[in-house]
């Protein structure tokens, strides 16, 4: 999703709420879905994008018109979702886990999902500055090819070729890690 600055979305100084929500709901979803995994219910979704339109107009005179909204959107979208994070923690009794008991089988699927994600951040460290934007433009912000490219100013075939070679630098350092190529 390209992004967009504040006053694009402001009538006669009045912001337009009801095209925020049409162009970013599928942007805050994205955003939920992808650091919850899979962790929350759907009306927790969709509570915290209702939630993040509500903050976002509550707050709307004290935003910045030459920032992009989507900078907005993602803070806030972060926020109430550590928010539910926390209130679920704190609500959970030590009964709610006694007929959860991990199996090694599930220690070590979790083991090997952190070491998958370690491995990925070193690969990300070790990546020039562009290709760590088309990464998380791709994977994380849920953008399209063709527009990463045109943000970007450069070629579709361009963002193909450096999505290619990345994944095949992280199948690559899967495999000499010894995981398979998930």
């Amino acid at each position: 999703m390209e992004g967009k600055e504040i006053k694009y979305y402001k009538n006669d100084g009045i912001l337009d709420i009801e095209k925020i929500i049409q162009e970013y709901s599928a942007y805050v979803y994205k955003i939920v879905t992808n650091i919850s995994l899979n962790k929350l219910s759907n009306e927790d979704i969709e509570e915290i994008i209702s939630d993040t339109f509500f903050i976002l107009w509550k707050n709307k005179d004290k935003l910045y018109e030459d920032r992009l909204i989507s900078s907005y959107i993602a803070g806030i979208t972060k926020n109430l979702i550590k928010e539910k994070f926390r209130k679920v923690k704190i609500n959970s009794n030590i009964e709610d886990y006694e007929n959860n008991i991990l199996d090694f089988r599930q220690i070590d699927m979790i083991y090997e999902q952190r070491e998958k994600i370690r491995v990925i951040e070193k690969i990300l460290k070790s990546m020039k500055k562009e290709d760590i934007d088309i990464f998380n433009m791709y994977y994380y912000l849920g953008m399209k090819i063709k527009d990463i490219s045109n943000k970007l100013n450069v070629s579709e075939f361009k963002i193909k070729s450096k999505l290619y070679r990345i994944r095949k630098n992280i199948r690559k350092e899967f495999k000499e890690g010894g995981y398979s190529n998930e």
